[in-house]
């Protein structure tokens, strides 16, 4: 349903919490997307029961709609997310006195199974970085994303929203404007450093030179762009990271999650402590990090059964 098919006030309703939540500075951009899609499919359905008034609203009709996700197959995780956001809008909504109940009390979330780490093994994130090599501009991009992907573990979201500005690659570290507003600066090899600098000075200024000069030539300016000059979306990260498992003949899934679970992986192989992946991963809690630890000690419990003759 389009945005004017939809009742005003309902529309009307959902813009002004997306309006509420864009002055969180806490929330990123993404997180706010996700809240608009949820919003705006719950929004509909309820519009589809002839519900025109945020107010009228009732138990019944929400949990309708997250039967009717159910039904069409989205996984737990989606609708536990949707019912998040319904939440959030609802306690919105009696805050400032639109409604007088939540129809979401007494709704029970799905339980998300999470899925363990599964991280590269360090030939294959070789042989991933590798397959990207060239001396076109996009190329010279691309193999500059991989090698800082592997390098710091930063996430895709945080990967985009890196501008020039962030590289301080003359001291081989990176600054990184995580969730919640936090920042952190994660060093980086030499080879994610010779792969951005070689992209900074040889690569990005043929594809900046697409876009305005006012995008471009200050330092505020993302510094991973597409063809046409502008900031790359994470799909399009997304692209470039399955593209090099292809190359690589890398017969799994790859996506920049994996190479976030393999630069963890890889650190704590090497010795490094809990906490010092921690602060690099821009984990709020410890907890979080663990599941690194707890993968690998199913590895090496899997090679013990496998090698030791009295396992």
């Amino acid at each position: 349903m389009s945005t004017e098919a939809r009742p005003g006030a309902l529309n009307s309703a959902l813009v002004a919490f997306l309006d509420a939540l864009d002055r969180d500075s806490s929330l990123s951009a993404s997180t706010l997307s996700a809240y608009r899609r949820d919003l705006e499919r719950y929004l509909d359905f309820c519009a589809s029961r002839d519900v025109r008034e945020p107010g009228a609203i009732d138990a019944e009709t929400t949990a309708a709609h997250v039967e009717h996700l159910r039904a069409a197959g989205r996984s737990a995780a989606t609708i536990a997310r949707s019912l998040s956001s319904l939440r959030r809008f609802h306690d919105h909504l009696r805050v400032i006195g639109v409604s007088k109940t939540d129809p979401t009390v007494g709704l029970t979330p799905p339980r998300v199974t999470r899925r363990e780490p599964d991280p590269l093994t360090v030939e294959e994130a070789q042989r991933l970085v590798s397959a990207v090599a060239g001396e076109d501009s996009l190329t010279m991009r691309d193999r500059a994303i991989l090698e800082v992907l592997y390098a710091t573990g930063i996430r895709v979201s945080e990967l985009t929203a890196l501008r020039s500005a962030d590289l301080l690659l003359e001291h081989a570290l990176i600054r990184v404007h995580g969730r919640g507003a936090r920042e952190r600066l994660v060093p980086v090899g030499g080879a994610a450093v010779d792969a951005a600098t070689r992209y900074a000075r040889h690569g990005r200024p043929s594809l900046t030179a697409a876009a305005s000069a006012v995008e471009t030539d200050v330092e505020d300016a993302p510094f991973f762009v597409n063809a046409q000059g502008h900031g790359l979306s994470r799909m399009s990260v997304w692209k470039i990271i399955r593209g090099a498992a292809r190359a690589a003949g890398i017969d799994r899934a790859v996506n920049p999650q994996t190479l976030r679970h393999t630069f963890a992986a890889h650190l704590l192989d090497g010795g490094f402590g809990l906490q010092d992946v921690q602060h690099l991963l821009g984990h709020a809690d410890i907890s979080t990090t663990a599941i690194y630890t707890r993968a690998d000690d199913e590895r090496l419990q899997a090679l013990h059964r496998a090698y030791h003759p009295r396992a």
